[in-house]
């Protein structure tokens, strides 16, 4: 897998020992940054090698503030005070998920007939970064939040090593590629020739 690997949505992809984790430029429509994680062993057959996978989905609005905090070093700061006090805790958390109703929608049910939770967090590692993402069960709460129910026992698990500079070479290449995006929406929506005398038509 981690030879013949490809995907025509893939903004950048960072890879660690038998796992990887890619930016996709596939939800940019829907105002979400798709990363992929994944977990591989290569001694098995070809086709037959992924052994966890988590798509995740931010909110374009937290990427980007996200994105703010790595390039002014708010980020880099947190992490060395984290590291220096010894704590574990993410510097970063985010959860989401597909409810049961959607999942019934899509034909894609679950046998328990639960939603299903997803979760991704960045924590400090001696070397760098663990971006870490986990889905197993969950339940949609009052305000429509899928809240995690696996505990400590996600149904898929994969959390990769990332030195601080590539994980910003992740984070910023996408928010490149999505402000490209942006411009040719816009360009798209109102013409080349409006932008160009400084007006809009409806």
């Amino acid at each position: 897998m981690s030879d013949n690997y490809n995907n025509d949505n893939q903004i950048t992809r960072k890879d660690a020992k038998n796992c990887f984790v890619e930016s996709l430029n596939d939800s940019f429509g829907i105002g979400k940054i798709h990363f992929a994680f994944a977990t591989y062993d290569a001694s098995k057959p070809s086709g037959q090698r992924q052994t966890n996978n988590v798509h995740i989905y931010i909110d374009v609005d937290e990427f980007l503030e996200l994105c703010r905090k790595v390039e002014f070093g708010e980020f880099k700061f947190i992490m060395n005070q984290k590291k220096t006090a010894k704590d574990n805790t993410p510097i970063y958390e985010t959860m989401g998920g597909t409810s049961a109703e959607n999942l019934a929608r899509r034909g894609k049910s679950r046998p328990d007939g639960k939603s299903v939770s997803r979760i991704a967090k960045l924590s400090v590692a001696s070397k760098g970064l663990f971006f870490t993402a986990d889905s197993g069960v969950g339940e949609t709460g009052p305000t429509g939040l899928i809240i995690p129910k696996f505990g400590s026992n996600p149904e898929n698990h994969v959390s990769i090593l990332l030195t601080f500079e590539s994980f910003s070479e992740l984070m910023l290449s996408t928010k490149v590629h999505y402000q490209a995006w942006l411009s040719a929406k816009y360009m798209s929506s109102f013409g080349k020739d409006n932008f160009s005398r400084g007006g809009f038509t409806q």
